[in-house]
């Protein structure tokens, strides 16, 4: 391992908006994202706000799953953040973008624990 981690922080437009104030359906496509990656599930707690939005995250052996959503611009931000060789995070990213019907994404990886901060190239995702 040439890291301690791979860090993916991804913005998601034009998302389904019924899917992203859904508390529920948010915390089953975060677990399946999850699980999907290979990753060991510790924990999982998610908050429904009002009038919308929700937050989450998904606690993995690895690191975390996070989501924050706003149903009222159609957009989420979320994190995968994964330790080791064994998980890669790009995998449950794209399952949740693909889930919550995200028209485009645009994601940055962030290899975390070699030293300064380096970013790899950030890609735009059409949907």
């Amino acid at each position: 391992m040439d890291t301690m981690g791979r860090h993916i922080i991804a913005e998601l437009w034009e998302c389904n908006i019924d899917k992203l104030n859904n508390m529920a359906m948010i915390e089953r496509i975060f677990v399946e994202a999850a699980l999907k990656a290979g990753a060991e599930i510790r924990e999982v707690t998610f908050h429904k706000f009002a009038p919308q939005g929700v937050s989450g995250v998904v606690i993995i052996s690895e690191s975390h799953l996070t989501i924050h959503s706003f149903p009222e611009h159609g957009y989420a931000s979320i994190d995968v953040y994964t330790c080791g060789d064994e998980i890669n995070p790009n995998t449950a990213v794209e399952y949740i973008a693909r889930s919550l019907e995200c028209n485009n994404y645009e994601k940055v990886e962030v290899s975390r624990g070699i030293g300064p901060v380096k970013m790899k190239n950030i890609q735009n995702v059409q949907m």
